[in-house]
């Protein structure tokens, strides 16, 4: 079932979203979704990171990246690169990266 298949992937997401508690948001949903991978604030302003978990899960979490994030963020765009399909998780959780 395409829902139930793992993937992985690289995301950044732009815009207001460093000293707004991003990461600490992102840390709650992502587990709420059950997923996992990390978070961390970039030199750049942006906020990257990696997730790993089961499509339907990952489909939800790439919305809320690009269109609700923390409640002060304002996101300008995300963007998502190398998904690929996966055998098993790499990760334990979902980490915040300093």
């Amino acid at each position: 079932m395409e829902g139930d298949t793992l993937i992985c992937l690289d995301y950044e997401v732009f815009g207001k979203v460093q000293g707004v508690f991003f990461r600490k948001h992102t840390q709650a949903e992502g587990t709420r979704l059950g997923l996992v991978g990390w978070v961390q604030n970039t030199e750049h302003g942006t906020v990257r990171g990696h997730l790993q978990g089961p499509v339907a899960k990952m489909r939800e979490m790439q919305q809320w990246l690009q269109k609700t994030g923390s409640p002060k963020s304002r996101i300008t765009a995300a963007q998502f690169h190398n998904e690929k399909k996966i055998q098993q998780l790499d990760h334990a959780s979902f980490q915040i990266h300093k």
